[in-house]
């Protein structure tokens, strides 16, 4: 594919995985927190991290985790990137980009500029920087869309993506007013908490790749 980088985030089969990669996803997000509708136990994750093709870049999401159980945790998925969703700060994140063998993500919830501005503290961290809505009882995959406003005029100096209620319906708006390079959906193609629709994981890409 080119242009728009698709991540589908919070998938559990293999099913799940074939359809978003044919439907031209670039990443793919195994959920290993257990408060999550999403969460896989770190076999699970490993097991279908296999069904990813080579194509496919595996994004294995976690929160607050150690750094030693995060290192035996990518070392059963083996995932080309980690997701940080937690309280992270930007020592810890570095730290762990050091030791890893992997990219580092970080999601930073945003909900203002000066939310958007404080984020920035990560550069130089992390190999990106996630835009999602602020966390609630979740940190994240609560369907709740940032202001995207907020990404005029601003002068990025990180590779970023753009998270937060996310849907086919609203993805090519959302490219067009922020410019982003990467968007990424997980509750935006389900039908329930948890429960992916193949459809919608189609048409989200087909709608993502067409802004």
């Amino acid at each position: 594919m080119s242009g728009i980088a698709i991540k589908i985030c919070g998938l559990k089969t293999p099913e799940q995985v074939r359809a978003a990669a044919d439907a031209g996803a670039s990443h793919v997000g195994l959920v290993h927190f257990a408060r999550s509708p999403r969460h896989l136990s770190l076999e699970d994750a490993a097991r279908l991290r296999q069904a990813v093709p080579d194509a496919v870049k595996p994004v294995l999401l976690v929160v607050d985790m150690p750094q030693d159980e995060l290192r035996r945790a990518c070392e059963a998925v083996r995932p080309d990137v980690v997701q940080l969703h937690g309280k992270e700060t930007p020592e810890t994140c570095a730290a762990l980009r050091d030791v890893l063998g992997c990219e580092v993500w970080k999601a930073c919830g945003v909900k203002d500029r000066a939310m958007l501005d404080d984020a920035q503290r990560y550069v130089g961290a992390v190999d990106m920087l996630l835009y999602d809505a602020p966390a609630g009882k979740l940190p994240g995959g609560q369907g709740l869309a940032i202001d995207w406003s907020l990404f005029s005029g601003f002068k990025h100096k990180a590779p970023w993506g753009l998270a937060g209620g996310l849907t086919a319906q609203n993805v090519g708006e959302a490219i067009r007013q922020t410019g982003a390079p990467l968007v990424d959906t997980s509750s935006g193609v389900e039908s329930a908490p948890g429960l992916k629709d193949i459809e919608k994981i189609r048409a989200f890409c087909r709608a993502a790749r067409d802004a």
